[in-house]
């Protein structure tokens, strides 16, 4: 499953995938299919430096959706999601990482 063209306002800002980098998922190829159980999420970045996610399911009865994310919220998803596309500096640009 792919995250999809979207183009979404929320806010007043403008989301879309077409022109946001793509940082992190959970959709894999596990021998079958891509898809994890029916649903996938996709973390996006956008030029201006915002991020939001991208819910995919398949199930009869939910949505896709798009849902943008405070900056907090994105760290948390992008640590929880397997795939990782992108370094955590350019994906958090600024945000300063500290030993343990």
């Amino acid at each position: 499953m792919e995250a999809g063209e979207w183009n979404e306002v929320i806010g007043g800002k403008r989301y879309r995938t077409a022109t946001s980098t793509l940082i992190a998922d959970d959709a894999f190829w596990d021998g079958h299919n891509w898809e994890r159980r029916g649903r996938n999420k996709f973390l996006f970045r956008t030029p201006n430096g915002n991020h939001f996610v991208v819910y995919r399911t398949q199930w009869q009865g939910e949505i896709s959706r798009l849902e943008a994310l405070t900056q907090d919220d994105a760290l948390t998803l992008w640590e929880e999601l397997p795939e990782k596309h992108v370094e955590f500096e350019e994906a958090f640009p600024g945000v300063e990482v500290v030993d343990a």
